[in-house]
């Protein structure tokens, strides 16, 4: 077992290596060819440019002013400087308030780790129960005399845990409802003072019914037209063109290698030559210019052939359809009730906004959609658990005692001090992190597999799957292969009534472990996130030998957005880290807190600085924060008991039962009260919303601006600049007058509503790509 001095010396190392982190940090952002790389967003919203240096050439590259290196770290007080709603305005609701999940963290906390160490530590500490207890297989160091294991069976001290874990979820709960009142608020607020989006008056439509005497196209304008007769707009319906997209991918691919060649030749001035081969590595040797312009001369009319077929074949067009609507109440209307009988026809949804659509996946049939999902939900359960077999063997490996075992030829070398002490502090947590690194990407693959239609929703059910398989692995798979698994054959000779007492006394035993996973995940970890070694390289890289002109620049240096699929779940460990071992070995919570206030400041730097936000949602991830905070306040509460029940506290046990039943009451309180903001809209605010902007912008041209907006990307390029027509040569004329809509219906020729467009059909994505019917 890890002693305090190995604690010590371990957390000493990672202090040390956050700090190297930082003085690296400190200086690669001063000089000015990595200015873009530490800085990017303001290069991209156009308010930086590449700093000017005159005098020596040196100076292009390296910063010679000494008085810049002084002060090292001021970007940490300037990371906090900016004000929230001027953070909003310049990041987005999204990344605002994912910072706030951090500023819960030291909320919850600090208050509890001032609490714990006043109460629960001098209880722990002034008892001997591990002294007394005659536990062979169960080994005992400095930090677990400050946890609950060192509390005698029967004691009357317990009271004390059971009181404290009272105050523990009633002020975890307490700072829950406050935030969750507040993101509610923002969101509101945000929703409200937000200019207009296409979003905001878009519906999605799935699931649309076949017709044998109408087109898709045809069917949408004629549903709505007749149930939504005062505010359908237009709309636009969706195609299957992932091969399309994907011949397009393949043509830019090929496009930035004819521009790497090409800046060969420039530097060289010899034509390059490569091999057409597997890899460039076997084939025919052939010049690497002409062969380019040739692949992409032969993708360019392949995309030209694949989008006439995509525009013209009724089966590429699939039953889905983006609606818009004159106002956002008719859009809040229209998708938040059911629009036929039968439930599972015309489903209606709020629309993500553009650059939130997932375009791949709203080709997938509706129908198939609940196969596939069960289909992922069975192969997630196999991942989940059997990926315990590799954790059970990592942690028997990453000790001292497997290495001993397995390598005695290395007893001189582990018995020096310092290895000894590195091995037990650094290498489990490396070698856990290590088998994670894939996991992100495996689940993603998985949610894309189970066909959501939007980013944010692929990440949001990513985040879940991540969170469940930490819980499960990373939490509870390494207390099961600490006590249970690692201690299996003095178990056999044990008797069977004794379990529960081994188990129950070696879970907060493992404190040790997560000590060090949190000093080498978080600590080091959120001190690599910020130095951004891994973008630094590939930006040097591509702008040594890919970029040509400034939008390549700009491509080069885009660091993509948070990655709240990875982030999230990462923080969600250490809610269930600090909750549960608050109670059981509070040592653990100075780490949480240090983790919760380094990761604040690194990520709201990061957030102002670097990440390109990919979307907003308004913060619709924040009900399963919340739920998951929930979750770990259980898990803790449960474990609390577990723990009491082996220490045969039968008379204080029952008293923590209502802990979970209270908890999960205010769950559903929460729910009930707040998280309807984040799934519907409310119809007050949208007609406010639309009569403001009726008073402010009499003439907005309302179908110019959403004629286009939900139109598949590889299809946008074919509309070119000629779609962007003056605003004030055109009026929004909405018909109110009854006219005839003409059907190509046997059974109904005619509808007496108002037609959007002139003739017998809706028109198809060619005519609005190559003739735009005036509104």
């Amino acid at each position: 077992m890890a002693t305090l001095a190995d604690i010590g010396l371990a957390a000493g190392l990672n202090i040390l290596s956050a700090f190297i982190f930082f003085v690296a940090f400190a200086i690669l952002r001063l000089q000015p060819f990595n200015d873009r790389v530490y800085f990017p967003k303001w290069y991209l919203k156009g308010l930086r440019t590449d700093p000017v240096h005159g005098g020596a050439f040196v100076r292009k590259f390296v910063n010679l002013d000494w008085r810049s290196y002084v002060k090292f770290l001021n970007w940490m007080p300037a990371a906090l400087r900016m004000p929230e709603p001027e953070l909003i305005d310049h990041a987005g609701l999204d990344s605002a308030v994912y910072l706030r999940i951090y500023l819960i963290g030291l909320k919850i906390f600090v208050p509890i780790a001032f609490l714990a160490w006043a109460v629960l530590v001098p209880v722990n500490s002034t008892s001997t129960g591990l002294e007394g207890a005659k536990l062979d297989n169960i080994t005992a160091s400095d930090i677990d005399k400050l946890s609950i294991s060192n509390v005698h069976k029967e004691s009357q001290r317990f009271w004390a845990h059971i009181v404290v874990a009272y105050a523990f979820t009633f002020w975890t709960c307490y700072i829950l409802s406050k935030e969750y009142e507040k993101v509610a608020a923002m969101r509101l607020q945000f929703l409200a003072s937000e200019k207009r989006r296409p979003d905001q008056f878009t519906v999605l439509v799935k699931n649309i019914p076949p017709d044998p005497d109408e087109s898709v196209s045809e069917n949408v304008e004629h549903f709505f037209l007749v149930n939504h007769s005062d505010n359908y707009l237009t709309h636009q319906v969706v195609y299957n063109a992932n091969k399309l997209s994907k011949l397009v991918k393949k043509k830019k691919k090929l496009q930035n290698w004819l521009v790497y060649y090409q800046n060969k030749l420039e530097r060289t001035s010899e034509r390059p030559q490569i091999k057409t081969g597997f890899l460039g590595l076997c084939g025919v040797q052939v010049d690497a210019i002409d062969h380019h312009n040739t692949e992409i001369d032969r993708l360019s009319k392949e995309i030209a052939l694949e989008r006439d077929k995509v525009t013209n074949d009724p089966n590429s067009v699939m039953p889905a359809a983006f609606v818009s609507f004159k106002t956002r109440w008719g859009a809040a209307v229209c998708a938040q009730t059911q629009q036929t009988r039968n439930p599972t026809l015309w489903l209606t949804e709020w629309a993500p906004e553009p650059r939130d659509v997932y375009w791949s996946n709203l080709s997938i049939p509706y129908v198939s959609l609940t196969v596939r999902r069960l289909i992922v939900g069975v192969a997630f359960f196999f991942l989940t658990f059997f990926f315990m077999i590799p954790i059970a063997i990592v942690q028997s490996l990453a000790s001292i005692e497997g290495i001993q075992k397995r390598a005695p030829w290395l007893n001189p070398i582990i018995n020096i001090g310092f290895i000894k002490s590195f091995i037990q502090g650094f290498l489990p947590g490396i070698a856990l992190k290590l088998f994670l690194i894939f996991l992100p990407t495996i689940l993603m693959i998985m949610s894309k597999f189970e066909g959501f239609g939007s980013i944010s929703s692929l990440e949001r059910r990513s985040a879940s799957r991540y969170y469940i398989f930490n819980l499960v692995n990373i939490f509870l798979g390494n207390i099961l292969t600490g006590t249970a698994f690692e201690q299996l054959d003095s178990f056999i000779h044990q008797p069977a009534n004794e379990y529960p007492v081994t188990i129950g006394t070696a879970i907060p035993l493992k404190a040790s472990f997560f000590i060090t996973y949190i000093m080498v995940d978080g600590w080091a970890g959120i001190a690599a996130e910020v130095l951004m070694l891994k973008p630094l390289i590939i930006y040097h890289l591509k702008n040594f030998f890919l970029v040509k002109t400034e939008k390549d620049r700009e491509e080069a240096m885009d660091p993509g957005s948070i990655g709240f699929n990875t982030g999230e779940p990462r923080i969600q460990l250490y809610f269930l880290l600090g909750l549960v071992y608050a109670a059981v070995t509070p040592t653990v919570l100075p780490f949480i807190i240090v983790f919760f206030g380094l990761a604040y400041v690194v990520f709201r730097h990061q957030i102002i600085n670097v990440y390109n936000q990919e979307y907003e949602s308004g913060a619709a991830f924040w009900p399963d924060v919340h739920f998951r905070v929930i979750i770990a306040l259980i898990v803790s509460q449960v474990v609390l008991m577990g723990l009491l029940t082996t220490k045969r506290a039968a008379s204080s046990t029952p008293f923590l039962i209502v802990l979970p039943i209270l908890t999960i009451w205010f769950h559903k309180y929460c729910k009930g009260r707040f998280e309807p903001a984040f799934v519907r809209y409310p119809l007050q605010e949208a007609m406010m919303k639309d009569t403001l902007e009726r008073a402010t912008e009499p003439n907005l041209n309302l179908k110019a601006y959403l004629q286009n907006a939900y139109v598949h990307p590889v299809f946008k390029a074919s509309l070119g600049e000629d779609d962007d027509e003056d605003e004030e040569t055109m009026s929004l004329k909405w018909e109110s007058e009854s006219i005839t809509v003409p059907t190509k219906r046997q059974s109904r020729k005619n509808t007496p509503l108002p037609s959007r467009i002139s003739g017998a059909s809706s028109p198809s994505l060619p005519d609005a790509i190559r003739n735009q019917p005036e509104p």
